[in-house]
């Protein structure tokens, strides 16, 4: 009878050698789901003179009647992403934006946390405000904003599964903050700060804001300052579908 004889050595070489193998499938299967996620958009690459306004909306509504009159003074249009406890909430507000000539996009019903849920809970979120909104305005939502700007696997697999688009944002003006007066909302947009060493451009930039009573204040300073400018202001589907879709800034 033979006796086969492994030295701690080649034992050790052995697990070591295995570890690595393992480590490296592991490192590749994360590599592939990250990139056949589905890439959020938040900014287009164009020479154009655009931009893009999204108002998140979850609460607030006594502001937006002032959000529309600026927007109609300044012949500007927006994107609106309602979630859909509160278009259901609140449907006659969504046809005034409607028949304004708005965009009216997708927000999730609850406002939730998308990167804690699964898949299949931030699809029903994605589902139930489409059929809410489109009950209420005979269209179907196809743009998706997640809630919190939260850009994990199970929100972007969700809307991308369910043929929706995911929006984020250039420039933020941060105005549910206390701090944010009238005129800081308007400098983060009008002369927005440097991010990662760069200079934010407004070209082709999608502009992130909410129904507050500051951001009316500031809104007919942002609208007036950029149009000086030689900028319009268009809806997310008229934005993306210009020559190049990226990000620019991260």
């Amino acid at each position: 009878m033979h006796v086969f004889r492994v030295s701690f050595k080649n034992l050790k070489i052995f697990g070591l050698v295995l570890i690595l193998a393992v480590s490296l499938l592991i490192h590749q299967r994360v590599i592939g789901i990250v990139a056949s996620l589905p890439l959020p958009i938040e900014q287009v690459k164009t020479e154009q003179k655009v931009i893009a306004l999204t108002i998140n909306v979850d609460w607030g509504g006594e502001y937006l009647p002032g959000i529309l009159e600026a927007l109609e003074q300044h012949h500007a249009k927006a994107s609106f992403f309602l979630t859909g406890r509160w278009a259901k909430n609140n449907p006659e507000l969504v046809k005034e934006i409607q028949a304004r000539g708005h965009a009216i996009e997708n927000h999730g019903y609850s406002h939730p946390h998308p990167d804690q849920l699964s898949i299949q809970a931030n699809q029903e979120e994605i589902l139930k405000t489409e059929s809410i909104i489109q009950e209420i305005t005979g269209q179907k939502t196809k743009y998706y904003a997640p809630p919190y700007g939260e850009r994990g696997a199970s929100g972007l697999k969700a809307a991308g599964n369910l043929g929706y688009t995911t929006i984020l944002w250039t420039l933020d003006t941060v105005d549910w903050r206390p701090e944010s007066t009238p005129e800081v909302i308007t400098q983060r947009i009008v002369d927005p700060a440097v991010r990662f060493g760069i200079k934010p451009t407004h070209l082709g930039a999608i502009v992130l804001m909410h129904p507050k009573e500051n951001t009316v204040k500031a809104l007919p300073n942002i609208l007036g300052q950029l149009a000086d400018q030689g900028f319009q202001f268009i809806t997310i589907n008229e934005l993306i579908t210009l020559t190049g879709v990226g990000n620019t800034t991260s």
